[in-house]
Formats: C-alpha cells, sequence, structure tokens
C-alpha cells in the first residue's frame, strides 16, 4: 500500500531551515510519499538530499524529490506581472514538491501534462517453517 501525506505550505512556512527539511524526511522515514503545496528554498533541497545521503543504510534506502513549478516562459505581458506580484505575496506556495523514499518510489517523471510516480512493488519476506 502507498501513502501519500499531504503538507500545506502553512504547516512549514514558519518553521527554520533545518526543522522544515527534518519534518519532511521524518515522514518520508515512515514510508510516506510527501506532497508539499509550494517548495523548497535550495539550499533546503540542497541540505534535505545532503542529510539523506548520510543517512543511507539497510533500513532507509534515500528519496526521489521533484518539483513541479510553472515555466515563466508560459506567462506574457500582464501575466507574468501579476505572477510576480503573487510570488512576492505568497512566497514559496506556487508549484509542488513530492518527495518519496526509494524503497518505495522508482522514479518520478514530468511531462507538460501529468506527473507520473513510479512505485516498487513491495514484498513482505515469508519465513518458512523448517520440519
Amino acid at each position: 500500500m502507498v501513502t501519500f501525506q499531504f503538507i500545506p505550505y502553512h504547516e512549514i512556512e514558519r518553521l527554520t531551515s533545518a526543522k522544515r527539511v527534518n519534518k519532511l524526511l521524518n515522514i518520508v522515514k515512515q514510508n510516506k510519499i510527501v506532497l508539499l503545496e509550494g517548495r523548497l528554498k535550495k539550499e533546503e533541497e540542497t541540505d534535505l538530499i545532503e542529510i539523506t545521503m548520510e543517512e543511507i543504510g539497510n533500513k532507509f534506502k534515500g528519496i526521489e524529490l521533484s518539483v513541479i513549478y510553472p515555466e515563466k516562459d508560459q506567462f506574457s505581458g500582464f501575466r507574468r506581472m501579476k505572477q510576480g506580484f503573487v510570488n512576492v505575496l505568497l512566497g514559496d506556495r506556487q508549484g509542488m514538491t513530492i518527495i518519496g523514499p526509494a524503497s518505495v518510489v522508482k522514479k518520478i517523471e514530468q511531462n507538460p501534462n501529468k506527473i507520473e510516480l513510479f512505485t516498487k512493488e513491495v514484498r513482505k519476506s515469508s519465513k518458512r517453517k523448517k520440519r
């Protein structure tokens, strides 16, 4: 079973960068796929990846990360100016960040019209009784 946990931006906006990263990583370590409203700052993404690399082991295999953000080139003239104003007011709320445990998520592909999230088949090990 795959579990998604939606995190609205207002839940992390007042946290420090370290606490944001730790909150998200702790959720992912529970084998949940995080759907974060908005995006992390570039430094936070870097920190998340660095911490993940340090914590990889037998139980934790790492993360898959994808950020979906509207391209600035899609907007023209007044709409681009309006979008800039919205960014100033709302901060990093636009877009979506997907973070999943590498033990569950095989890969995330972005296409212009869709997101494809491929999961791994999780097999439970069965213990055979010896006679």
